[in-house]
């Protein structure tokens, strides 16, 4: 039994999630048309990123990174991604180099965690590059965010129907994010209500969904 379980908040609400996987297979197939726009436009934007903003930062933030710990630039971590196939996601560095890296996500106040490296992911600098990732076509920019596999484990273990989010291609960004929950997941209710927001993200996909989660993510990112 997960220590999730422990705060008495167990599988609530099993009705609503029990219809989460069926549902998000029959709206996901009759979407073709969607996913296709989507594949051109997250190549478009990608390029466009990559070429004018992550050519000149890369090289930046890999000089503060060796000023600040003299630790690595990037950081690479396998994910899981559609259909429950995993793939290597690509990152800044924020962390000095441990052992737990790969199975230990996280958590606030983390002494892992370097001066740059709180920077980078406050501001979510250090997911740019998972644009490398989108261009390859294992994430879109839009979509629900993909986890480590020990991760998904532990998830799958306390709220049913968990792989259903794999339906589509994860996101640099998606609306269980821009609703709030993102970083660290302390307790039950927080991964079941994110996993909420991406089984609703899956059933209501659309392109101007796409449009205000990107406008929602740059603006929240700005205010910091």
């Amino acid at each position: 039994m997960s220590s999730y379980t422990r705060i008495g908040l167990y599988y609530p609400d099993k009705e609503i999630i029990a219809g989460i996987a069926p549902e998000a297979r029959r709206y996901t197939g009759q979407k073709i048309t969607y996913y296709t726009v989507k594949r051109i436009f997250d190549i478009i934007l990608s390029l466009v990123l990559l070429l004018g903003v992550l050519s000149w930062l890369a090289p930046l933030i890999a000089l503060i990174t060796w000023l600040d710990s003299g630790g690595a630039v990037f950081f690479r971590q396998k994910r899981v991604g559609k259909d429950g196939s995993t793939f290597t996601c690509y990152k800044f560095c924020t962390m000095i180099a441990n052992n737990e890296a790969h199975s230990k996500p996280a958590t606030k106040n983390d002494p892992r965690i370097t001066r740059m490296g709180k920077w980078l992911r406050r501001s979510n600098i250090d997911e740019l590059p998972q644009l490398i990732n989108v261009l390859l076509g294992q994430m879109s920019i839009v979509g629900p965010r993909p986890h480590m596999p020990a991760d998904c484990e532990r998830f799958s273990a306390v709220v049913m129907d968990y792989a259903a989010r794999h339906r589509v291609k994860p996101g640099i960004t998606g609306l269980a994010q821009v609703k709030g929950y993102h970083g660290p997941t302390p307790d039950y209710e927080s991964i079941f209500r994110r996993y909420q927001w991406d089984a609703f993200y899956i059933r209501n996909a659309g392109i101007w969904m796409d449009i205000r989660i990107m406008v929602s993510t740059v603006v929240q990112r700005v205010r910091l």
